[in-house]
């Protein structure tokens, strides 16, 4: 028995958009197609993100500790951020490494790109792996960032998401794609 894909719904009004300066929400009445109920559904129109794991030349991860709000806690990550318009992805992420860090990478090359949350947001992810980063500088860090910068060896990363350090989906997301690549990729 073959499957049959779901059928799109029917927009029926949108409300004002409302812009957060990361992000913007509209609502939206929609009908679902198989019965025609209306219902209310929200949108997060956010502009790309993207997210890159730097390795020096010695193979350490240089990664990034910082507040976030929505835990109230402390997270390690990789560093990341928002595409800017017009950006490239992959400048973005050496972008925002430089920023952050004060490392320049090597190299860089394209893990993968994902759907942060389909359900609710329309922008995506775009994660890479940069090689021989090198410091230059102390990083330029946008205001309202407090950032702090970690060096680990590479073999220590699953053992910092088995523990729990690294929550951070999108780091994990990351990680799981440098984990796919072929060995003569690395």
């Amino acid at each position: 028995m073959g499957s049959r894909l779901p059928s799109q719904w029917k927009r029926l009004s949108s409300g004002p958009m409302v812009d957060y300066k990361v992000f913007r929400v509209q609502k939206h009445r929609v009908a679902d197609p198989r019965d025609g109920t209306e219902h209310e559904r929200v949108l997060i129109d956010s502009p790309d993100w993207v997210n890159i794991i730097p390795l020096t030349p010695d193979r350490q991860v240089v990664m990034i500790r910082q507040f976030r709000f929505g835990i109230d806690a402390n997270t390690l990550e990789i560093p990341g951020g928002m595409v800017e318009p017009g950006e490239e992805p992959m400048i973005a992420a050496a972008r925002e490494l430089e920023e952050e860090t004060g490392y320049q990478p090597g190299r860089v090359v394209h893990l993968g790109t994902i759907h942060p949350n389909p359900a609710i947001q329309n922008n995506r992810c775009h994660s890479f792996l940069a090689f021989d980063c090198r410091k230059v500088h102390g990083g330029l860090q946008d205001t309202g960032e407090d950032i702090s910068v970690e060096l680990f060896d590479s073999s220590e990363i699953p053992a910092l998401i088995l523990s729990g350090q690294v929550t951070h989906s999108l780091v994990l997301n990351a990680f799981f794609f440098q984990h796919l690549r072929p060995p003569d990729h690395a």
